[in-house]
């Protein structure tokens, strides 16, 4: 039976990961929490695929407007932090990521996709799942695509700004209008 998240605190993890400066190092719920961030978690299915690198670079494009609303970007997959790097050092125009402006993580156990309910078990693969986590480690916001569908930024971004207004936010709601 799957259990509710949003207004649950959200699972804890920690996972290597390729940092933005293509280190390998760690990321953590709880550093975010600590230095009082939102956490925008997104899974995807798999490295070298073709919807994937779309949505991947498409938030590192928009990263700067994350970081402006205090958030922290984290992208997840059960490949390894060596496929990462191997990807991000492919050039965008071969199907690669190129420069990304956060850290992707390596969920290589698959616990943390199973923990946050997006594991395809028989694959050993994650779907698409976006989490938003306010800095007290509360989840705020779940939701689940299809692998062959790609994240809108422009609704994460609306639906983060909407989150943090602390209000009640109508339908089609976008940031500088009035709240309920």
């Amino acid at each position: 039976m799957v259990e509710r998240m949003v207004g649950t605190q959200a699972p804890r993890f920690e996972m290597e990961a390729v940092m933005k400066d293509k280190s390998f190092g760690k990321v953590s719920l709880e550093e975010n929490m600590k230095n009082d961030k939102w956490t925008v978690l997104f899974f995807y299915p798999m490295d070298f695929t073709f919807v994937c690198p779309t949505e991947i670079t498409a938030m590192s494009d928009r990263y700067d407007e994350f970081e402006d609303l205090d958030a922290e970007v984290i992208g997840v997959s059960t490949d390894t932090i060596h496929t990462h790097k191997a990807w991000i050092n492919t050039d965008r125009k071969d199907n690669g990521l190129g420069e990304l402006n956060y850290p992707l993580a390596a969920d290589t156990n698959h616990e943390v996709a199973r923990n946050y309910g997006v594991l395809i078990e028989e694959e050993g693969i994650a779907l698409r799942g976006l989490f938003i986590v306010n800095p007290e480690g509360e989840m705020q916001y779940q939701t689940v695509f299809h692998n062959n569908i790609g994240r809108d930024v422009d609704e994460t971004l609306r639906v983060l700004q909407a989150l943090q207004t602390g209000g009640l936010c109508p339908a089609n709601w976008r940031p500088g209008q009035k709240t309920l």
